[in-house]
């Protein structure tokens, strides 16, 4: 509730009557903590609309397209369903950056908001709209090629239980495509459980079962994606962005023939991307910080690894379906299949280890961590790379380390992990 009246006093002025949108995904808390949130929006004076389960990137789009002052959507995006989190998105359908967040934080404790709070006529109002899924699938198809269709493809797609499961089927089968939809039955506790971009070998699995053309599978709040090639391999969100680079330079649709990475993408889509003569420009984790950088320096296309991946000629954050779609247009532009199109680039391989941590103290405040990081680097040299960093969102440790062989990279990171589990557990 102090969230809701800290977020609405931020956007509030006094000229007129304010709105904020408030969706959500299909945990169990979800409708518990929406109730709670257009409590305190309402009570700062805001209308509250709800628009119900819909994706993350559904939110970013119907903020923007509704001319709310501020979108709300509830969700853990990849995490199990008792976990859950609030992101808020400004009225452009941008995330907020740290200082804004900041600012809600020091909000929700101060009596700032108290002294503010309205009385009579002045409280808002809290109402619901039905139609807002339509409106999303038809921004959605709109961002497929009109010349073209999705007839003749086989697709299954795994909805995670997630945002995603009434939405995603729907897109594809307007389009023209055979849809085999998974994990479309929510029931508030199965949200990313065993299916879904968390679980590619589910998909993989499905897409051979079915001899589907392509798999999709999107994570709870639908804004990420990983793919399954007709041959049930996984196409992760480095190799998407390869092949979705390459196409758009073809077409002069590549701004300043750049695309934006995390640190987490593997050295392989940079090779590929120099073989290609595009720049990659790497900012930390996270899709706002790469739309951040999108923004600042006007390209239009970056993503991550983990699957979220920007179009900004469409959104203004990851969507999972929008860059399934872009892929699928991809697809039908060239005739190929998803493994050809998949050669683009060279994975080098990666192993990454997730250790449960009591306390993210300061790894630069660890010595034995420091050196063993150090001692990593100049054994793998030029030939590889180590990355160390905490979870934005769990109480996890991930140690990420790069390398010529397999067997070389899962020694180094298991070593790497057993010391950070010493000294931080």
């Amino acid at each position: 509730m102090q969230i809701g009246r800290a977020a609405a006093y931020l956007f509030k002025n006094k000229e007129r009557r304010h709105k904020i949108l408030v969706g959500r995904d299909t945990r169990l808390s979800g409708s518990m903590i929406e109730s709670a949130l257009i409590s305190g929006i309402c009570s700062m004076g805001v209308d509250a609309i709800s628009v119900g389960a819909l994706p993350t990137p559904a939110i970013a789009f119907l903020t923007s397209n509704m001319r709310a002052d501020a979108g709300i959507m509830i969700s853990a995006s990849h995490n199990p369903f008792h976990d859950n989190g609030i992101k808020i998105f400004s009225g452009e359908g941008l995330k907020l950056p740290d200082e804004m967040e900041e600012k809600i934080e020091r909000l929700i404790g101060s009596k700032e908001l108290v002294s503010a709070l309205p009385t009579g006529n002045n409280i808002g109002m809290a109402s619901r709209i039905d139609n807002a899924e339509g409106r999303y699938i038809v921004y959605l198809k709109g961002s497929f090629p009109r010349e073209l269709s999705l007839n003749g493809l086989r697709i299954v797609i795994d909805c995670a239980n997630g945002a995603g499961f009434a939405v995603a089927p729907l897109v594809f089968e307007e389009l023209g495509a055979e849809v085999i939809p998974i994990g479309a039955r929510p029931d508030g506790r199965n949200i990313n459980l065993n299916c879904g971009a968390m679980h590619p070998e589910v998909i993989s699995a499905a897409v051979r079962e079915h001899k589907a053309d392509i798999g999709i599978a999107l994570d709870g709040d639908a804004d990420r994606v990983i793919f399954s090639d007709e041959k049930g391999n996984k196409i992760d969100g480095d190799h998407i962005m390869a092949i979705c680079a390459l196409d758009m330079k073809a077409e002069k649709r590549l701004k300043k023939n750049t695309v934006v990475a995390t640190v987490m993408s593997n050295m392989g889509f940079d090779l590929a991307m120099k073989e290609a003569g595009i720049h990659v420009v790497k900012t930390q984790v996270g899709d706002r910080y790469i739309l951040e950088k999108m923004i600042e320096k006007g390209y239009n296309f970056g993503g991550e690894q983990s699957g979220h991946l920007i179009f900004f000629d469409h959104t203004t954050t990851g969507d999972g379906i929008l860059s399934a779609l872009q892929v699928l247009a991809v697809i039908k532009k060239t005739g190929k299949k998803l493994s050809e199109l998949d050669r683009v680039m060279k994975t080098f391989p990666q192993h990454i280890v997730n250790v449960s941590v009591k306390e993210k103290k300061g790894l630069d405040c660890i010595p034995a961590v420091q050196n063993a990081i150090a001692a990593a680097e100049r054994k793998l040299g030029n030939m590889g790379r180590v990355l160390v960093r905490y979870s934005g969102t769990q109480p996890i440790c991930r140690v990420m380390v790069e390398g010529p062989s397999k067997k070389e990279v899962l020694a180094i990171a298991n070593n790497l992990a057993g010391i950070i589990e010493k000294k931080l557990n």
